[in-house]
């Protein structure tokens, strides 16, 4: 039995993201889920764990900015995203978004 690590509730939700990785090549594409802490994507070509990134998420009319890092791979399934910083007004924002998306389900 795996131990959960997460210390927020995951949302399956889609959002348009982007990030940006060091070299500075914008990938973009949508969440599977989300929560405060980070968010997983599911891509063709993964990033490579330890990888830093540059992330802007598009909640509604709002865009929230975070430093982030790669935390997991499943090669040509996705990537597991951990926010490493986050002003504290986008991630109200962001908190504000999830608790209304979960009462709107």
């Amino acid at each position: 039995m795996t131990e959960e690590k997460r210390r927020y509730e995951r949302m399956k939700i889609r959002v348009p993201v982007e990030i940006r990785t060091p070299n500075n090549n914008p990938i973009r594409a949508e969440t599977t889920d989300l929560s405060v802490s980070g968010f997983y994507l599911e891509m063709l070509f993964t990033l490579d764990i330890g990888t830093l990134l540059d992330v802007s998420l598009r909640l509604g009319d709002a865009t929230v900015v975070a430093a982030a890092e790669v935390v997991t791979c499943d090669r040509t399934v996705g990537n597991g995203i951990r926010f490493t910083r986050i002003l504290p007004e986008d991630k109200e924002q962001l908190d504000r978004f999830l608790q209304a998306a979960a009462a709107a389900q």
